[in-house]
């Protein structure tokens, strides 16, 4: 059975095709900087919004059909399956994320809903080995369902903590069974929406005490790839805990976890937190904890997620930019966490929304590529900061001066006269002479 029908496989045809079912910039065995762009960007579709997602919002009904021709929730998940692959396979995606529920619908029993993980994950897996795709990352959903109305790890009743656990474990096994190698923590509802009733200390020392227990029983499975938590501030609660990547890091820090997880940055995210992406990515890259990233975009005038297709090139080249610093992907990748538009809601917006986004990516991987290969910012950087590189400065940067030394340098210099002009302006016209 065919879901996309009159779509073909989408091929690059250059930029100046007209063309809307191809791709502009996005050709995946062209090398760059050593790597295939195929390598480089390792795209993935999300399950939730694309096989999932209706439209809905808060004032309105879904506006796209989700339930594949299907009445029986079973049968229904099985055909998004097909029309999953059958995606992936027509735009050259090569791997996939998913929540549990995503895959199977939720049971009225967790022994019920594992049994549907069961057989789903044993039709995934049938069809990754035959169109050769891959999972990128998987996790739980322990926020949708009214038990987690109050957090999972971190609510104050005890039982539905062991339920989440309890979920955990098997999202886990699913992905070590899929052969994920990555493993994504979002504290959905892990955070507080008035500290009036919050216990702040133990919900922390909770959240804490799951993730220790989901590392240690994923290796004990043979779970060899990475931890991910994926930082946001708000919504839907008031304050998460996972509010930006230098909270995440202290909170990892603090509970000695920081060994076990890296960070899946998401571009809305960072906004909400009132960061640019390319600053979420930077923190995450010089303290070694880059790892995958969900691949999306905010409206500048709404305070809210919107989950838009990435479509800003400048934003997608800074981001390729820091990855390429960062010496690229290991067990990460570019996840689209983005949904079409509630008035986009034909098979067709699917395919155009997943091609904005991949040449948007594609472009930024190039323009990176010139960025760095061209020199002049890095090249400004690095006279920026000379300084450090001898005399006093070195000295700093080495550890090797006392407060009375530094002291005694200055008085004797008497005063500081001049500095180096930051030429924010003009490194701002060189990436637009490089963009364009």
């Amino acid at each position: 059975m065919e879901f996309y029908k009159g779509i073909g496989k989408i091929k690059y045809e250059g930029k100046d095709s007209k063309n809307p079912l191809s791709f502009k910039f996005y050709n995946p065995d062209e090398v760059i900087a050593g790597k295939t762009m195929r390598e480089h960007l390792k795209f993935a579709m999300s399950y939730w919004h694309t096989m999932c997602a209706e439209g809905t919002d808060m004032f309105g009904v879904g506006t796209i059909v989700k339930d594949y021709g299907e009445t029986d929730p079973m049968e229904s998940a099985k055909k998004k399956a097909y029309a999953a692959f059958e995606l992936m396979d027509k735009l050259s995606i090569d791997y996939y994320c998913f929540h549990d529920r995503d895959i199977a619908p939720e049971g009225e029993t967790l022994a019920e809903s594992n049994a549907r993980l069961d057989v789903i994950s044993d039709l995934l897996l049938e069809l990754q080995n035959k169109y050769n795709k891959k999972v990128l990352w998987g996790t739980a959903n322990c926020f949708g369902n009214k038990r987690y109305m109050h957090g999972a790890g971190t609510s104050p009743n005890a039982d539905v903590f062991a339920f989440a656990a309890a979920q955990i474990k098997k999202a886990v096994e699913i992905t070590v069974k899929l052969g994920g190698k990555g493993y994504v923590f979002w504290g959905g509802r892990e955070g507080y929406e008035t500290l009036l009733n919050t216990n702040m200390a133990l919900e922390q020392d909770n959240m804490a005490r799951l993730m220790r227990l989901t590392v240690d029983y994923a290796r004990s499975i043979g779970f060899d790839g990475d931890f991910f938590i994926e930082p946001k501030p708000k919504e839907p609660t008031k304050h998460q805990y996972d509010f930006d990547t230098a909270t995440v890091l202290a909170f990892l820090r603090k509970y000695g976890l920081d060994k076990d997880f890296k960070m899946n940055i998401e571009a809305n995210h960072a906004t909400l937190a009132a960061h640019t992406f390319q600053h979420e990515l930077r923190v995450a890259r010089d303290n070694n904890v880059f790892g995958s990233i969900d691949a999306n975009q905010g409206d500048m005038n709404l305070g809210w997620d919107t989950d838009q297709f990435p479509t800003n090139v400048y934003e997608t080249a800074l981001c390729m930019y820091e990855v390429i610093k960062a010496g690229g992907f290991v067990n990460g990748g570019l996840n689209f966490d983005a949904k079409t538009r509630r008035g986009s809601n034909t098979s067709e917006d699917i395919f155009l929304s997943y091609i904005a986004g991949m040449d948007a990516f594609a472009l930024g991987l190039r323009i990176a590529d010139k960025m760095i290969n061209d020199g002049r910012i890095d090249g400004f950087v690095a006279e920026r900061y000379a300084s450090f590189n001898s005399g006093i400065g070195k000295k700093i940067v080495d550890g090797d001066v006392t407060m009375a030394e530094l002291e005694a340098y200055a008085l004797e210099m008497g005063d500081v006269t001049t500095n180096i002009s930051g030429k924010q302006e003009y490194l701002e016209n060189v990436m637009n002479q490089l963009m364009f």
